[in-house]
């Protein structure tokens, strides 16, 4: 292991939704988090690779109060995981697990979700300190019944699938195990880019929102 294993944050845990915010322009990105926020997503992922990235997370963790986790995804590299720390993060999510990524994490004190997508991949993540892994794709991988598979074997990882996870997805991958979901596009759209795609945002997180509790409660 990296490190004494970090456990995934109350707030993701609790709500069951990640928010990824990834986007070609950050003109929109603060507005974008800003909505989430006052929806009820209290958890979000903005990509290292997001112009303007760290100084919204900056904004966000200062303002944020009890009951808001703000991350940075796509963190690769252990000198990005000091960025994440410093704009204060809480966590950090990569599409791949790197070992001293996960060392620097630990010694951050900051939750780390390293991508994985097969069995061998999502054991070693596991092995190396993840407070849970990213199944990346999920959706391409074969979606709630891929994650019910791989689940059989490995019922002690904890997992949150990212990848193509549409509203209509989210109750068969919390019912096939996952201790929450990573939504991206199927959830911002073009919500980065696009006034119009921002305005609808609301009502698409309202949608997601609902989608875990339904999954949460068997229906």
């Amino acid at each position: 292991m990296t490190g004494a294993r970090l456990q995934p944050g109350p707030v993701l845990t609790g709500s069951g939704l990640v928010a990824i915010l990834r986007g070609r322009s950050g003109e929109r990105l603060a507005a974008a988090c800003e909505v989430l926020l006052d929806a009820g997503v209290r958890c979000l992922e903005v990509t290292m690779n997001t112009p303007g990235a760290l100084d919204v997370v900056g904004r966000l963790t200062a303002d944020a109060g009890a009951g808001t986790e703000i991350g940075v995804g796509t963190v690769r590299r252990p000198e990005e995981v000091d960025r994440a720390a410093d704009a204060g993060a809480v966590f950090v999510v990569a599409p791949n697990t790197d070992e001293a990524v996960g060392r620097r994490a630990a010694e951050r004190g900051l939750a780390w979700y390293p991508g994985a997508l097969t069995p061998t991949e999502i054991a070693r993540a596991w092995d190396l300190g993840a407070a849970a892994v990213k199944v990346f794709p999920a959706g391409s991988a074969g979606g709630p019944r891929y994650l019910r598979e791989v689940r059989g074997p490995l019922d002690d990882v904890l997992l949150v699938p990212t990848g193509g996870v549409g509203v209509e997805d989210v109750p068969g991958y919390l019912q096939a195990g996952a201790v929450a979901v990573g939504m991206g596009g199927p959830l911002l759209g073009r919500a980065l880019e696009d006034d119009a795609e921002l305005a609808g945002l609301a009502g698409r997180a309202r949608a997601a929102l609902d989608a875990v509790a339904r999954g949460r409660s068997g229906a």
